[in-house]
Formats: C-alpha cells, structure tokens, sequence
C-alpha cells in the first residue's frame, strides 16, 4: 500500500488528536520604496507580487538555543543595513513525516512574516495567524494569506516552540511549562511595536487560529500576559469549554517518561543535561502524536479556558467561534487509507461505540442507529463530532456569549476538496475537520478549488476581515435568548438548525 495513505492518516490523527520591544519608527514611503520598512530591530526590503506585499522570515525573539532552550522568549538582536525579508524563518523542530508538518530538528525558528495588499493603506485591520497542528506541527508560511491580505487586512503569522521545544515540564525547567504560547505572546508583543510600518493598526489585531492554534487562541484569552495584545479572537474548531490546557501533574508526567528516556534522570543537573541533548533525540523520546498544552494554575495560564469562561476572567474582546458540520468524517476515512486500513464493517460499529460510551452506549446506539447512516464509517463519525465538537463548541458559545459580544458559525459545505495526491475514500468527508482552511488560505495540502468554491471562499473572506475590522462578520450575534449559528455553504447563508442536527440536547443530557 502507498506509504503516503498512512501519512494522511497520521495527518488526520495529529489534527485531532519577555521584555517590551520599543516602539516602531515608521519612515515615509518615499524615503524607501514600497518593499522597505523600518522596524524598531532595523531595515526590512520584502517583495512585492499578485497584488501583495510580502516580508518573511523576520525575528520576533532570540533564538531558544543553547541555555536558552525552555525558556522566556528573549528579545531578537537589532540589525545594520537593509535585511532581506524575501525568505521564511526554518521551521520549529517537529517530527517527521506528517503532511501537516515540515520536519525539522532546527530551534533558531522564531520568526514571523507579514503580508498586505500592494497598495497599502494606513491603519489596515491586522489578523494574526496561529497555525494549527495540535501544537507539535507545522508553520506559519504553509498558510498563504494572499486573499486575506487582498481582501483589506495586514496578515502576520509566526513560526512558535512545538511539542517537546514549546511544552516541556519539570521543576528541573522552572518556567511556564507553555513556551510555545509565550512565543505567540512576543510575536504580538512585536506586532504591537512594529505593525503600523506596514499600514496595519496596533489598535486593531485580530488573533485567529484553528484546531491547536485555536486552542492557542483561547490561551490567550485567558491568559494575564496577553491583555491589550490583541482586541478581537477567531476561534475555528478549537472547543475552549473542554480544552486548551493541561494540569501540572499530567505535563510532568509525561516529561518525566521524556527525561528518563534520553538518560537525563539521574543527571546532577537535570535543566544542563536536557539543554544538551540534540533536538532528534528528543523529538523521538517525546514522540508524534502527544497534544501538548500549556498547563493551567500558572502565571501565565492561572485558570483553565473552561473555568475562566465560566467566571468571566478572561480577557473580554469580540469572538467569533466556529466549527465543522462533519469534524470527525476526515479522521474516520484516514485511517481507510492507512496500511492496512478498510473502511469499517457495520459489525464493528457498536463495540466501538460501547468501548468509547461504557455505561452511556446503550443511549447512544439509540439516539445514533447504524440504519440511519450510510456506513458504520459515517455514524462512528456522527457521534463523535457531535460529542466531541459540535456540542462544547456551543458550549464555549454560550459561556463567551455572557461576557462579551459572540458570533458563532458552522462550514457546513458539503462539496470541499479533499487531500491533494490522495484517494477517495468510501465515503464523502465533507465538512470535515480543516475543510475550511483552503477557502481562507492558499494551500497546496488541499486539491484546487472550483470556481463554484472559490465564489464561497471569497465570501468567507470577506466576513473573516469584515469582523477584524468591526467585529461584525455580517450576521447577529449569538445568545442565550437567540442562539444563533450562521450555517456557511456554497449557497444561501441562513441560520443553522445546531442543536437540533447536532443532538445537543441529548448530549447536554447525557453529560449532566
């Protein structure tokens, strides 16, 4: 079987599964031409094609090597001359051999690229990207904001510490245990002194991130450190009520299982040891497909997303929080494709069901009949993207909904394109989880978008920085009295029937 099936199955699994930098001294246009911006760390010459402007691989921090491994983001040193801004930063080290990712053992990976229209204007809303992966993969630059920036917004994503590098935890370390979510917080830190050189408002920063880099996002929602960085939040498949964090125990926990196993246990000194192991031992002892996730009860995340909700301490900014209408149909039709992988028998379907409910399995064979599918494949996914997706992501609606202004929506698109190279599977995917990211991005993973889609992906667009600009994406807000979900497809946008296609009562019932 072609070793690319597993890859994608891999892809599918990991899917689910400082100091202030002074201010920014903007020099005139003329001064410079159009591909050169001054910043607070030097000069900047980018490039400029298709309408955009592009400057990459710009340092937001230090590199974390050597003694500052697992540590607070440092500053990143200033610069003579002109830097050239034409190449993204290295990838941070990640596993290897996951499309998703880009495998790495590099750890100089702190960098960011900005991207705006060609012709810029001043006080340009600005969105910044937090790449999804479950926090172990990928990078800013896979993500090409092209339309975004076309479409009136001052586009910045940033490479961040992953796995093992972003999340290690031990007294050994001290520290956050959230390294990686500190990245993010200097990387704004830096948007914040520097954008308005591009034409983008320090006063108007939109974070936005998808599945990990969702949760990301609600990290920073919660967290002290990053107040005033950001004014708006975009939160697409990432369910903050149920998510996002890790308790101290489970983080050393599991760096103790890491410690161990690069010998480092027994080390007279443990922090000196570990900053001495190379980054492929490590990667490999931590292993591909942990989820990482800051730990809560810290200076930097002191509660969880969950509890901060509920009490409303958390930093209140306009959201808009989404999910797919069929997360969990891309996970169950990856692992077809693995080696040795099958679609799943009907036969199968309810000793999975019973091994994932226990005692509730019963009631949810019931509320979810193999005969009302077309495939054990399709209601195994029903169940779990009801369950695990559909119902916190209300969740975390309503709880977002008491406190600040909250809009909610569901890409329920059934026509979307599948993985570039890939085969069919034995059922459509759908809205499947990441099914939206490349009608907002350019992005080779996915198969080109017709022309019906490209419509879709345009009128997405445009509502994603309607609401950077106004935090209004075009339709009502959601709330306790009107909970409102605006459905997202090629045709007619309308209010979603939610709960009623997603269960949520019985699983609201189910899980009291």
């Amino acid at each position: 079987m072609n070793p690319a099936y597993g890859r994608l199955a891999g892809l599918l699994a990991a899917g689910l599964l400082a100091t202030a930098i002074p201010a920014v001294s903007a020099i005139p246009a003329a001064a410079t031409g159009p591909e050169v911006v001054t910043t607070a760390s030097g000069e900047l010459r980018g490039s400029a094609a298709d309408g955009v402007r592009a400057f990459r691989g710009i340092p937001y921090a230090a590199p974390p090597v050597g003694d500052l491994r697992w540590t607070s983001p440092r500053p990143a040193a200033p610069w003579t001359g002109v830097r050239d801004a034409t190449e993204s930063g290295a990838a941070c080290a990640q596993p290897t051999g996951y499309p998703i990712g880009v495998p790495s053992e590099n750890e100089d990976c702190l960098y960011l690229d900005v991207t705006t229209p060609a012709r810029v204007k001043t006080k340009l809303p600005v969105i910044v990207w937090i790449h999804g992966g479950s926090l172990m993969y990928g990078t800013g630059d896979m993500y090409g904001p092209a339309r975004l920036a076309s479409a009136g917004a001052v586009v910045v994503s940033m490479n961040y510490r992953l796995g093992v590098m972003g999340f290690l935890t031990s007294p050994a370390l001290g520290g956050s245990g959230g390294f990686g979510l500190e990245d993010q917080q200097a990387a704004l830190r830096w948007v914040r002194a520097n954008i308005a050189a591009f034409g983008g408002d320090p006063g108007n920063v939109t974070i936005m991130g998808q599945s990990g880099g969702g949760y990301a996002v609600c990290g920073h929602l919660v967290s002290p450190a990053s107040k005033g960085l950001f004014h708006r939040a975009i939160v697409q498949s990432a369910p903050c009520a149920t998510g996002g964090s890790r308790t101290r125990a489970d983080a050393e926990a599991e760096s103790a299982r890491v410690i161990k196993q690069v010998a480092c246990d027994e080390a007279g000194d443990v922090a000196a040891c570990l900053r001495a192991v190379p980054a492929a031992k490590l990667l490999a002892a931590y292993g591909a497909f942990v989820e990482p996730r800051p730990v809560a009860g810290t200076g930097l995340l002191p509660r969880t997303p969950a509890q901060a909700l509920r009490s409303g301490r958390f930093n209140r900014v306009p959201v808009l929080v989404g999910v797919n209408h069929d997360e969990e149909r891309g996970m169950i039709a990856g692992q077809e494709l693995a080696p040795g992988g099958r679609p799943m028998r009907a036969g199968e379907y309810e000793p999975a069901i019973r091994k994932e409910f226990g005692a509730d399995a019963a009631a949810v064979l019931k509320r979810y009949p193999l005969r009302a599918y077309g495939s054990a494949g399709e209601a195994l996914a029903a169940v779990r993207t009801d369950h695990a997706w559909a119902t916190p992501t209300l969740d975390t609606a309503r709880l977002l909904s008491r406190w600040t202004p909250t809009r909610m929506y569901e890409f329920a698109e059934k026509d979307t394109p599948w993985f570039a190279g890939y085969p069919a599977t034995s059922f459509p995917v759908r809205a499947q989880h990441m099914a939206e990211l490349p009608y907002l991005f350019d992005l080779k993973l996915f198969e080109k978008l017709p022309p019906r889609q490209e419509r879709l992906a345009g009128r997405i667009i445009g509502s994603w920085v309607r609401f950077a600009a106004s935090g209004d994406p075009g339709w009502p807000r959601f709330g306790e009295r009107d909970r409102h979900v605006r459905s997202l497809t090629a045709g007619t946008w309308k209010r979603a029937a939610f709960e009623r296609d997603h269960a949520y009562g019985f699983w609201a019932g189910l899980t009291r």
